[in-house]
């Protein structure tokens, strides 16, 4: 488990760093790119009502193939598997820019994905294989920079090309960005791949967990938006998970070589590490979601200053991750920094809840709120891939990166239908108008208890945190 460590300096670092924080700025920018340049491509290509297919294309397919590529990497070795991921996603940004309908954009949204879903997590294994994990968190800082300018740039990079520009631009971009990456990559020196005794296949696994990551991730995003939950679609889609996991967890137990790992699943510090994820996951995207609609409509506060609210929310994340990174590397057990960041976390949810009704306060709360929350993803990853090995990096971390994405899914999902759910119900079709109309008692009390079990999750996940078994790196 644990590794021999030389320690790194900073010069040592950046070449590794340059070589893969392209892949995944572009991994991350490219699920918000698209946010401002969407009414312009439904003018361009038609269909405005089928636009978040271009969204929610290009994350489903992500997030099926995360698990892929975990598997691939560590069989024939991250880099090689990282440039062909590249690939896939430039050809998919070719199809994106070249599109002249929107079902051909949706489709090449669904190929870029493909490639995007190994971008983010080949490159943060390929830190684990290259950089021992105690020296990883001092440099923690610079993997959350990169997503949180990823994260809440990307609308704002895509708004400046659209007025400027042609959406289209967003896309041929990708192709010089991914030949420096691939060429940043070329030059670094991979450990060397050790030879698989065992070449059979799990075809079936690698067919099927994806399909049911797909499933339950449409599911998740789709039930109360595009169906009930008690519609036939959603009891179908439901029915087809379970059945689908049953099937490919008794097959997975036969199989010599599985796909889905179950070994890795069965230690308690990555069980733990892995819930942990997904309860900052579900609580901190379903916040940067919900909290600027809470400000627009209780708080009156235009679209802009809402969204500059939001800065001290992703400033105390890098905040977190950075501090974080530094409590490990000067010899902190890594279960008590997720354990520590969620209780701080909670507790500033539960302030929030009791009050955050003005701006100065919410970006006060925001900070510490982001503050917890930095410091879970980062720290989590470091437990997963230190327990891993070495052989197994990309698998763990893939692991990782699924955990966030079914936790953002679930937290939107269940915090926005409670909070709709409470809300006074309006006719279908309501716009932002007519919310705005609704008496201030009611939003505030429909925002402020979600917030309040927002806190509850997170207290939730410090005591699994705080319960897991020492992991030291």
């Amino acid at each position: 488990m644990n590794e021999p460590q030389q320690p790194i300096h900073l010069r040592q670092f950046l070449p590794v760093f340059s070589a893969v924080f392209l892949p995944m700025f572009m991994a991350a920018v490219d699920q918000t790119l698209l946010a401002t340049a969407t009414p312009v491509i439904a003018a361009e290509l038609g269909g405005l009502r089928d636009t978040s297919w271009i969204a929610v294309a290009y994350l489903l397919a992500a997030a099926a193939a995360v698990p892929l590529y975990g598997w691939a990497g560590d069989r024939f070795g991250l880099g090689r598997i990282l440039q062909w991921s590249l690939g896939l996603f430039t050809l998919g940004s070719i199809g994106c820019a070249s599109a002249l309908s929107l079902p051909m954009l949706v489709a090449a949204r669904v190929l870029q994905g493909l490639g995007g879903g190994g971008l983010m997590t080949l490159s943060q294994a390929m830190i684990g294989e290259l950089i021992p994990p105690r020296e990883r968190a001092r440099f923690q800082g610079y993997f959350a920079a990169v997503f949180t300018l990823a994260a809440v740039g990307g609308p704002v990079m895509g708004g400046l090309v659209v007025a400027h520009l042609s959406w289209r631009v967003l896309f041929w971009i990708n192709l010089p960005l991914a030949a420096f990456a691939v060429w940043r990559l070329r030059q670094l020196q991979h450990p060397a791949h050790p030879a698989r005794a065992d070449s059979r296949v799990d075809w079936l696994g690698l067919g099927l967990f994806p399909f049911c990551v797909a499933c339950t991730i449409y599911w998740l995003s789709a039930v109360q938006h595009r169906f009930a939950w008690q519609a036939p679609v959603s009891i179908a889609l439901v029915l087809t998970v379970l059945i689908g996991m049953l099937v490919l967890l008794h097959h997975e137990r036969r199989h010599s070589q599985p796909f889905l790992d179950l070994e890795l699943l069965s230690q308690p510090a990555i069980r733990a590490a892995l819930i942990c994820t997904m309860v900052f996951a579900a609580c901190m995207f379903a916040l940067v979601f919900f909290l600027p609609i809470y400000m627009q409509l209780f708080l009156k506060s235009s679209a802009v200053k809402s969204g500059l609210l939001m800065l001290p929310l992703s400033s105390g994340i890098v905040l977190g991750a950075t501090t974080g990174g530094r409590a490990m590397a000067m010899g902190v057990l890594p279960k008590w920094v997720p354990a520590v960041g969620l209780a701080v976390s909670a507790t500033a949810l539960g302030l929030l809840a009791w009050l955050g009704a003005e701006p100065k306060m919410i970006a006060s709360l925001g900070v510490v709120t982001g503050l917890g929350f930095g410091t879970v993803m980062p720290t989590t990853q470091i437990i997963v891939q230190t327990v891993a090995g070495r052989g197994r990096l990309a698998t763990a971390t893939s692991l990782a990166s699924l955990s966030r994405s079914m936790g953002a899914a679930a937290g939107t999902t269940v915090f926005g239908a409670l909070i709709f759910g409470l809300l006074p119900s309006l006719p279908a079709g309501a716009s932002a108008r007519d919310f705005l109309l609704l008496p201030p008692s009611d939003i505030q009390f429909a925002f402020h208890l979600v917030f309040v079990l927002m806190a509850v999750t997170c207290a939730a996940g410090a005591l699994v945190a705080a319960r897991a078994p020492v992991v030291r790196i």
